[in-house]
């Protein structure tokens, strides 16, 4: 008998944007690397030296530049430094606000429908998942119940 085996999943690295935390794929950030010479824009994401990630966003770079940025590569940021940073961040894309609630009539913290551990809409009439937390709760309530 022949055992077949299962396609593995490419692993892809997760990092996580110092301006607002979220962790997205490494390759979807923008990495800054401290080096002997000062900073540098690395959008290769291979050069030595230690790094942080920010997203492409104006306000995750704002955010940077007030201390985040300087926190996570543990150094001061210098004026020359500073200059050189806001020079790339004039080359990133404007924001843009998105108006949703004007698209739709229902609430915008609404999550029916959606499964919580995937985000995923389910069809109507099925209910999603617990989370690990919900399901803890859930089941403590149903020992109470029971005994």
């Amino acid at each position: 008998m022949i055992k077949k085996t299962a396609k593995r999943e490419k692993h892809v690295p997760q990092r996580t944007c110092v301006g607002c935390r979220q962790t997205l794929s490494k390759r979807s950030l923008i990495r800054v690397v401290r080096t002997p010479q000062g900073l540098v824009v690395d959008p290769t994401g291979k050069l030595a030296g230690r790094g942080a990630y920010l997203h492409d966003k104006l306000s995750c770079w704002q955010q940077g530049l007030k201390g985040a940025l300087s926190r996570a590569l543990k150094t001061n940021l210098t004026d020359q430094d500073r200059d050189m940073l806001r020079a790339w961040m004039q080359t990133l894309p404007a924001e843009e606000s998105l108006d949703i609630s004007a698209e739709t009539d229902a609430p915008l913290s609404s999550t029916e429908g959606i499964d919580p551990l995937t985000g995923v809409d389910l069809p109507s009439g099925v209910e999603g998942r617990r989370s690990p937390a919900e399901a803890e709760l859930h089941g403590s309530e149903r020992k109470e119940t029971l005994g």
